[in-house]
């Protein structure tokens, strides 16, 4: 089936291009949308043949299970277990926005994103295209828009060059931000991790709640510091972070991407 691209940027003329993209999604169906970071190819959450369409759409193993995107904050609880009070609190600082928070999936869920290891990755984007969408179609597994190795697509166009007709409906909110990457926290522990240092700093986390940096440390303790943090390698962050996957810009050697 051909794809296509829809005008998806102006909340007064989207209703269209939304429905669209419901209906595919519905239907168990690919569909790129934007986010405030990169494009994404998103899929029903709660649809296995569809998220296993959308990872074999990239060129990648379940190994690398997809974030998945929501709406608002209040979906949290119907998603995840057991939430940390400091999470809920990051959450309803940083959403929507730049906070991606890995938490314990509830285990009733109908759902199968990958070797997730009873975790999901959950977000809300800064992104008013994204939301609207959200907010019809319920959770999505999203990954960035390109195939395994490429360049996360800034536009709708890019996404197309990369995953043509593999995709139903592209909904086309002109460039995305291409932004850095989300900051990743481990909230599976006994205490909040930042797997990931990205578009929230750890200063501004620990302003909210106690959270340790990639270093194991909170700021201020001797030795702490981000800039001098390593960042975990990709097989590290995915060992102590399974189901979150990076969302940034990435070159065709770096970890890969997700719009999540």
């Amino acid at each position: 089936m051909t794809a296509r691209t829809l005008p998806a940027c102006d909340p007064t003329t989207w209703g269209p291009a939304l429905d669209d993209a419901v209906d595919v999604v519905a239907n168990g169906g690919l569909v790129v949308l934007p986010t405030d970071t990169v494009y994404g190819i998103g899929a029903d959450a709660f649809s296995p043949p569809a998220v296993q369409s959308l990872l074999d759409a990239k060129g990648r193993g379940r190994q690398m299970p997809p974030p998945v995107l929501i709406a608002d904050v209040r979906t949290l609880d119907g998603l995840a277990t057991d939430v940390p009070a400091h999470a809920r609190l990051l959450a309803e600082a940083f959403w929507p926005g730049g906070l991606t928070l890995i938490v314990r999936a509830q285990p009733s869920l109908a759902w199968d994103l990958g070797e997730t290891h009873g975790t999901v990755a959950l977000r809300v984007p800064d992104h008013a295209t994204a939301r609207a969408l959200l907010r019809r179609t319920g959770p999505m597994a999203v990954s960035s828009a390109n195939r395994t190795g490429q360049d996360a697509a800034l536009t709708a166009a890019e996404a197309y060059r990369m995953l043509g007709d593999r995709v139903r409906v592209y909904l086309d909110a002109g460039e995305s931000p291409g932004q850095v990457s989300s900051t990743i926290v481990d909230a599976t522990g006994k205490q909040l991790a930042v797997v990931r240092q990205g578009a929230i700093s750890l200063a501004e986390l620990n302003r909210v709640a106690p959270v340790r940096g990639v270093d194991g440390r909170y700021p201020g303790e001797d030795g702490a510091g981000e800039a001098g943090a390593a960042e975990p390698g990709p097989d590290e962050a995915r060992a102590a972070a399974p189901g979150a996957d990076d969302e940034a810009r990435e070159a065709p050697d770096e970890p890969e991407g997700a719009a999540g």
